[in-house]
């Protein structure tokens, strides 16, 4: 048998996880030892509790049981949010995180505003727009205190 790859799932994990009302960020296989370890990362606008990763950690389980996604082969499914170090490169994570102290190669400021062309950033006092095209990745700084 081969093996079951993220490349292969996604087409099985997404339809499901957005039925539900999470985006899929992220589909990821690993192995650990005999067992596949499949990690599934969802979000949504509001943020994820734990009773939506056991609502979604069940609808994706039975899709891969029913797809007979791993035939005969053990594994463990994972579902989680995304931590406070994913890369933002979608404008949804950037909507997400409104109001956090941000940064790309560009620019280091606290995010104010998202619009569908781009951000408003903070930046030494000074409001700057950031189309979308122009942004590049970003990542949200930690606050210990603000």
């Amino acid at each position: 048998m081969t093996a079951t790859t993220a490349a292969s799932l996604r087409p099985l994990v997404e339809p499901v996880v957005e039925s539900a009302g999470y985006d899929l960020e992220e589909v990821v296989v690993t192995s650990a030892g005999r067992r596949s370890v499949v990690r599934v990362v969802v979000d949504r606008d509001g943020g994820i509790d734990l009773d939506a990763v056991a609502e979604v950690s069940r609808a994706v389980s039975g899709a891969l049981d029913e797809a007979d996604a791993f035939g005969d082969s053990a594994y463990t499914l994972e579902v989680t949010s995304p931590g406070v170090d994913r890369p933002l490169t979608e404008p949804r994570h950037w909507r997400r995180n409104v109001g956090r102290l941000v940064e790309t190669e560009g620019f280091k400021g606290r995010l104010t505003a998202v619009t569908d062309d781009g951000v408003a950033v903070a930046v030494d006092g000074e409001e700057k727009f950031i189309a979308f095209g122009d942004l590049g990745i970003g990542k949200v700084i930690v606050e210990f205190s603000r």
